[in-house]
């Protein structure tokens, strides 16, 4: 799902592994560091990580700092 307004793109993700409030944390500032993002929430009860940045990520960066963070993305929600 994504959504696409003047001004910044939302993007929802699905990630495995995530199980509580710091692996929430530790998506959340991996993915945060990407250029022109400017809003992350991670939930790990469900998987989801809601992105908003200021033009559509690629899927390879977001992929990236999600392995960094040490989970793995399983694609778009």
């Amino acid at each position: 799902m994504s959504a696409e307004t003047d001004t910044q793109t939302t993007a929802v993700y699905r990630v495995t592994g995530m199980t509580c409030g710091h692996c929430e944390g530790a998506v959340t500032a991996e993915i945060s560091a990407l250029p022109g993002v400017s809003s992350v929430k991670a939930v790990a009860a469900t998987g989801e990580v809601t992105v908003v940045s200021a033009a559509p990520l690629q899927d390879e960066a977001v992929r990236a700092a999600v392995d960094e963070a040490g989970y793995e993305l399983a694609g778009r929600a």
